[in-house]
């Protein structure tokens, strides 16, 4: 039998376009935070553990909220992301204050993850059938090269306040070909949609197009490619202050070196999260709908 899989949650944004720690907001009815809500949706979907990244410099707020906040049956622990967190012999500028980006967030987990697990972002609501239809492929499908992402459709992954960056995929025969983080998405007035890639050229966008939105299904073997993958990106930064290393980039080098296979799960669930200060009411308003639906109770873990 396989074993169930861990989750692991990217808590350590700073929010600076949210103006604020978006992760730690009230969301829900009760007051609940939206990550709860994937916690929830993990928990019914037999995920084993919960490992949350978040900086220093709130861990002990977080924490002690979560115990507030969290069944005492939930397994769940906490690790750092800090920018003198890197593989030996590495180094950022003392300057720096932006964080190294998703891919440095999920490396720095590497000792908290011994079994196959799901990543997700704290301020995105994934749906339940996202997170089961995960589980269950980590559970009967995932190999040391051979990993997953779940899809969805970039309509349904907009903002109406402002722009947004998408990881747009390449998939043919229910495997990722390619998968290429596009910023500036908008969708203009007339309806069609614009974002720039790379280089900063203007992109017409397909409304269906597949992106990934940072849920993903790994096997721990991934921490070696991406401590391999840190080392060369933090010696080769063109712009020391700014440059992230992206986990789409580093799932995109590894199939285009023929490193890795990655399956394209597709899901019609529902997503939302929070850029933008303004999304917060529409963020809101999809949880009520959702509780008014049954989905979830009126508070969240009065059922537990």
């Amino acid at each position: 039998m396989k074993e169930d899989p861990a989750l692991l949650v990217l808590a350590a944004g700073m929010g600076s376009r949210y103006g604020g720690l978006k992760q730690m907001d009230a969301m829900g009815p009760s007051g609940e935070w939206l990550l709860e809500y994937s916690v929830h949706d993990a928990r019914s979907a037999g995920f084993h553990e919960v490992v949350f990244v978040v900086r220093a410099s709130f861990a002990e707020e977080f924490s002690a909220a979560l115990r507030q906040r969290l069944p005492a049956d939930v397994r769940w622990r906490v690790v750092h992301q800090e920018m003198d967190r890197l593989p030996p012999g590495a180094k950022v500028p003392e300057s720096r204050t932006k964080p190294l980006g998703t891919g440095h967030a999920i490396w720095c987990a590497s000792k908290a993850m011994e079994r196959p697990f799901a990543v997700i972002n704290a301020d995105d609501f994934y749906g339940r059938q996202a997170l089961c239809l995960l589980a269950d492929w980590l559970r009967t499908a995932v190999k040391p090269d051979h990993h997953a992402m779940v899809a969805y459709a970039l309509e349904r992954t907009l903002s109406p306040h402002g722009s947004v960056s998408r990881g747009l995929c390449e998939i043919e025969n229910g495997f990722l070909r390619s998968v290429r983080e596009l910023t500036g998405i908008h969708e203009a007035a007339d309806g069609t949609v614009f974002g720039e890639d790379a280089g900063g050229h203007r992109r017409t966008l397909e409304k269906d197009a597949p992106v990934s939105m940072n849920l993903w299904g790994f096997h721990p073997h991934i921490f070696a490619e991406l401590e391999a993958q840190l080392v060369e990106f933090l010696g080769s930064m063109e712009n020391p202050e700014k440059d992230e290393f992206y986990i789409p980039a580093a799932v995109d080098h590894l199939i285009a070196e023929g490193r890795a296979r990655v399956a394209a799960l597709h899901t019609a669930a529902e997503w939302f999260g929070v850029t933008y200060a303004e999304d917060r009411p529409r963020v809101r308003d999809g949880i009520r709908r959702l509780v008014r639906k049954g989905d979830y109770p009126e508070n969240l873990w009065s059922q537990q």
